[in-house]
Formats: C-alpha cells, structure tokens, sequence
C-alpha cells in the first residue's frame, strides 16, 4: 500500500533525444577544444581528466569521445543553467547540484562503430526536454565554431591587419604625391616635358624666321622705319617666352616650379622634379598593387575561414515526446510488493526462532537485559533524570 501510494505521488518524465555526427577537426582545433573542456569544467573537479581526454584525441581522424566532453563540460552546462533556469526548475539552492542533476537527467553515448553520438535528456515537461536537448547542439556549435584556430581563420586575420596598414600608407602616399603635384604644378612630366620641348621648337623656329624677316626689313627701310621697329618688338616677347620655356628668364628660380603669369614648371627644371615627383608616383603605384592583391586575399581567406569552420552533422533533431519514459509505477509496485513479502517471511521466522528460546537462554537473557536498559535510560531521558552531573 505504502508503495502505490509513492509511485502515485512520482512526478511523469519524458525523453527527447538527438543524433549528431560530429565533425572532423584538425590538431588545432582539437587543442583548443581540449583547453576550453579543461577551462570550462574546473567546476565540476574534472578538469585534468577531461584535458587529458581531450589532448589524447589530438590527431586522431573521428573526435567524438573529445565532443562528449564538451557536452558535458561547464560550458556549456551553466549556458543551459542561465538559458531555462534550471536552479529554479530543479529546486536547486546552489549552481553546482544543478549542474550535477542536468548531469544525471542527460544521456551522452556513442556508437563505436559509426561514430554517431545520441543525446538523450529526460526532464518532467515535454516541451523542456525537447528544448534543452536541441539547446545541447545550437551550444556545442558555438563553441567549436568560437574556439576554432584554423589556418585559414589565422591568415584571415593577419591579411585583415596588413590590408588596414596598407590602405594607411595608400592614403599617405596619395596625399604627399597631390601636394607635390600642386605645389610644383607637375601633372604627368613626360607629357609636360614632350609639351615643353615641342613649344620651345615652335617659338625657337618662329624667332629665326622673324631674325630673317628683320634683317630684310633693316636692309630696306632702316633701322628706324616703324616696320622694323615691329619685327624687332615681336622677336624679344618670341625671346623672352623661348628663355622662359628653357629656365633662363627672371621670372623663374631654381627653388620654384612655377607662377601665377606661367603656370608650367620650366624644361631645366623637369628633370629635378621629375626624380622626386617619380619616386612619390612609384610609391603611390606599389601601395596600389599591394593593396589590390590584398584585398583579393582577404575575400578568398574569408570564404577558407567559413569553409573551415566545422559544423555538427545533425541526424535527427530533437521532437517532442508522445509517451512518459518513466516511472513504471506497475514494476515499482510489483518490486515493492515482493519486497515486502520477503522481509514479512523473515520477521516471522525471526520472530518465531526467538520464541522458541528457552526463558532461561543465555542469548535471550542478554537480548532482554539491553532491551530493559535501554528502555530505563530512555525513561529517564524523557523524564528529565539526570545521571552523574549528566543529563541522560
């Protein structure tokens, strides 16, 4: 009776499960992986064992012994502890025996030969244990992809932090090559200097055509006709300019590339600015390339650093249940039952051999005797006797 009425009283549970495959992981993921069961289970006070665990899998082809670790690990136990408040749920005062009581509820095997692992976690609502088994994969795929050190996710990063640099000293290249270019009025030097010469022709060309046509006029109309007065004033604006375009000109310095009245660098002073000018577009040039190459890098090791990532192969996901898993109140009534029989069968075979005791049997003398002592101090102690200064 005692037992029908216990099992009544038992609360129903309900399995979810889940079938993962886990993924294949290189030597560095797995020491990570390997760190962080050691890190997250230091609560628990396995955490040498699980490191050691892990660190014996380094290497090898299927970790699936190694992902069971971390779905038992500390990590991911508090996640689900804060995410379903499970210290409330469970009637728990400390975090630690809710951990332990997650810990009993949940079931994490493996099947040796195929390598799938089956997560299976019992809980007395349906939908919660549906929840917490389907929480258990979304948790462990953010720690692999979180701790995952892959080489791709590393030259993802070191490219990133060249590409920064890079553009830095793009954009200071480009600045100094525009305030050079404005200052000294140097826009691309081989075409200026082509310009530049080809003018300095024309005007040399025109000032000896115009030293023929002067000499002809001086020998016709004298020096002092208004004619030659003409021709003589257009060949020394014809001079002026040919020495202007050549550097020679008062206008012009070594130390200025130009003016506001001639606005283009002068032919002797091109190749002194066409060496500096040349070194800041060359630099301009290199930044640009590299920077193009980098760029093209960094899109390709973002793509690797994806791929790399490993992913949990989900089976079956978790559903929810139909049917209790438990208690099986006919077995436990059925236990208890033949327990109390058994234990009814041997109080009365006790009970019988001790009446079949002579009255004057040693045993039954002592027995008797520790039965009547035992009774007197408790007597006493009731009574509020005391016993030697003692209370009994």
């Amino acid at each position: 009776m005692l037992s029908l009425v216990w099992v009544l009283l038992l609360p129903k549970e309900y399995n979810s499960s889940a079938r993962i495959m886990p993924p294949e992981s290189g030597s560095t993921s797995a020491a990570m992986l390997a760190a962080l069961v050691g890190k997250g289970s230091s609560t628990g006070g396995s955490a040498g064992g699980l490191a050691g665990l892990a660190g014996s899998l380094l290497g090898a082809k299927n970790n699936g012994a190694l992902f069971i670790a971390l779905l038992h690990s500390g990590t991911i136990s508090g996640h689900l502890i804060d995410r379903f408040d499970l210290q409330h749920a469970y009637h728990k005062k400390y975090r630690d025996s809710t951990a332990k009581q997650l810990s009993r509820l949940t079931k994490i095997t493996e099947d040796t030969k195929s390598g799938v692992i089956t997560i299976v976690v019992t809980d007395e609502k349906k939908e919660r244990a549906r929840d917490l088994a389907q929480a258990y994969l979304d948790e462990l795929n953010s720690l692999v992809a979180r701790v995952n050190t892959s080489s791709a996710h590393r030259e993802r990063e070191f490219i990133e932090q060249r590409l920064a640099t890079v553009q830095k000293e793009l954009q200071r290249a480009q600045l100094e090559l525009s305030s050079y270019s404005s200052d000294n009025t140097t826009i691309d030097l081989k075409e200026q200097t082509r310009a530049t010469v080809d003018a300095g022709a024309k005007l040399e060309g025109q000032l000896i055509a115009n030293e023929s046509e002067l000499e002809s006029l001086r020998q016709i109309y004298g020096n002092q006709n208004v004619r030659v007065r003409a021709a003589q004033a257009r060949n020394n604006i014809l001079r002026n300019e040919l020495q202007r375009a050549n550097g020679l000109g008062g206008l012009q310095s070594e130390d200025v590339g130009a003016d506001a009245t001639h606005p283009y660098p002068a032919l002797r002073q091109l190749p002194r600015l066409a060496v500096q000018w040349a070194n800041l577009y060359r630099n301009v040039r290199i930044h640009e390339t590299v920077f193009d190459l980098l760029s093209e890098e960094y899109e390709t090791a973002r793509i690797e650093e994806v791929k790399s990532i490993p992913t949990v192969s989900v089976i079956d996901p978790p559903g929810l249940p139909e049917r209790k898993s438990g208690p099986h109140r006919t077995l436990i009534v059925m236990a208890a039952t033949v327990l109390s029989f058994v234990g009814g069968a041997l109080f009365l075979l006790m009970k019988r051999s001790w009446l079949s005791l002579d009255r004057s049997d040693a045993r039954r003398i002592l027995i008797a005797d520790i039965h009547t002592t035992l009774h007197d101090r408790w007597s006493r102690l009731l009574a509020g006797d005391t016993f030697g200064g003692r209370r009994l």
